[in-house]
């Protein structure tokens, strides 16, 4: 009876067979081929991290238990905490700056017919490596306008509006009668009308003279005027030349400003011949002649791009430079997926491309934005190339940021629980940016 019970009972559910996932690749084989790289995964980050995170509860010498003592550090040395502040700029600035960039070039470029060759200009930047791009930055930031770009046309652009002095080092020699007077320099004694004045100066080489400067020539007395002589007096030579004179070999000083003072006020002035001659008209007469400080004006010698105050800003402007091209590229692509007729709705009904832009273009592109800001946003909290070759020794400390305080702590100051600790919170700080972006992408994912 059991026997046919069982015979005639329905059989019971087959034994499950290994699952297989969409494509048809068994578990076990996949698992297999990701192996390899669970292995390197497990090698290269997570074992790091469980290191430094257990490295940095211990003394600098590894040999002991520091308890929270080199957190403490992170969060009260003066260093460390210029390093973070220098973190939140770069945070808030050069992300910001360059999906505003890539934005615009991308719109724009749109446009024009040479816009894949502008985009290309653009973007060949990130084929440099980061160390290639600070050597060529740190070229580009040099103080001397000789070799620094932004200097040169810095000064450029500054002595077409301001022209330097020519006689920045000219001062009085032996037995002249000229003495030193609010960074300029004035006659001893009051001059008068139809008697010739010398001024001698030396301090300019020959080499430096203006290419205009004549050779000097003594003043002719002139009835009812002051007449005069500014010029190099120095010839050179062993004992050649007669001082306080022009001699035939001596230049004038071309442009050179003479000013006739009285009681406190200018009351004439003129500007020096090519021969260094001048001529002044009676009110001069009685007065003190002066030869102002912006005579002898230093050249204008730049922006100090490397300076302290400036540093970061530059470095941040390197940033961009390299990333600008990456943010334009991912948003020109998402510009082509964007459906136009939206656009020309828009158009028909009136608006015009701000609006468009600002309603329409912006809105849509929100996804990409968000992707290329939090990818940058990530990039620059591990910064470490450009701000280590860019800022000088002398401003390194004003530039620092954690990365490099990681670096300068670890290996050049012997400090690797600090080191660890800085790791450490540096990861923290990225873990919040990669949350939102993995958030982002499940939403991206379930529309």
């Amino acid at each position: 009876m059991a026997s046919a019970a069982a015979a005639g009972a329905p059989p019971g559910p087959a034994a499950p067979r290994a699952r297989k996932s969409v494509t048809g690749t068994r578990r076990a084989v996949a698992v297999l081929f990701l192996l390899p790289a669970l292995v390197l995964l497990g090698a290269l980050v997570v074992y790091p991290i469980g290191y430094s995170i257990v490295r940095s509860f211990g003394t600098n010498s590894g040999h002991g238990f520091a308890g929270l003592d080199n957190y403490k550090t992170v969060f009260t040395d003066d260093g460390i905490l210029t390093a973070l502040k220098n973190n939140v700029i770069w945070v808030v600035f050069a992300p910001a700056v360059s999906t505003a960039l890539g934005l615009i070039f991308a719109v724009l470029t749109e446009r024009v017919r040479w816009g894949t060759a502008f985009k290309l200009v653009v973007f060949m930047p990130m084929a440099i490596s980061m160390l290639a791009a600070g050597i060529i930055f740190r070229l580009v930031y040099d103080q001397d306008p000789g070799k620094g770009v932004a200097n040169a046309a810095w000064v450029s652009v500054h002595d077409t509006f301001a022209q330097s002095s020519a006689f920045p080092m000219a001062h009085p020699g032996r037995e002249s009668p000229l003495v030193p007077q609010s960074g300029g320099f004035v006659t001893r004694a009051a001059v008068h009308t139809g008697q010739p004045v010398t001024l001698p100066l030396v301090g300019v080489a020959p080499d430096k003279m203006p290419g205009d400067a004549h050779r000097a020539a003594a003043a002719h007395a002139e009835p009812g005027k002051v007449t005069g002589t500014t010029w190099q007096d120095f010839t050179r030579g062993k004992g050649v030349g007669r001082l306080g004179a022009p001699d035939p070999s001596e230049l004038g000083y071309p442009g050179m400003r003479i000013e006739a003072v009285k009681d406190g006020k200018v009351v004439a002035s003129t500007k020096a011949a090519a021969d260094g001659t001048f001529t002044l008209p009676a009110a001069a007469d009685g007065a003190r002649l002066r030869l102002p400080a912006g005579n002898f004006r230093e050249p204008y010698n730049g922006v100090e791009w490397l300076g302290p105050s400036l540093v970061t800003p530059a470095i941040i402007g390197a940033y961009v430079w390299m990333w600008a091209g990456f943010a334009m590229v991912l948003i020109a692509a998402g510009l082509a997926g964007m459906p136009r007729e939206l656009l020309e709705a828009a158009r028909v009904d009136g608006a015009n491309e701000w609006q468009v832009f600002r309603r329409i273009t912006v809105p849509l592109l929100a996804p990409v934005l968000a992707v290329v800001a939090v990818t940058l946003m990530i990039n620059v909290l591990k910064v470490f190339d450009l701000v280590y070759i860019i800022a000088p020794g002398s401003s390194q400390d004003d530039a620092n940021v954690l990365a490099l305080e990681l670096y300068r702590r670890g290996f050049a100051e012997g400090q690797p629980g600090v080191a660890s600790a800085i790791a450490v919170f540096l990861l923290v700080l990225v873990i919040p940016v990669m949350l939102f972006n993995i958030r982002r992408l499940r939403r991206e994912v379930r529309r």
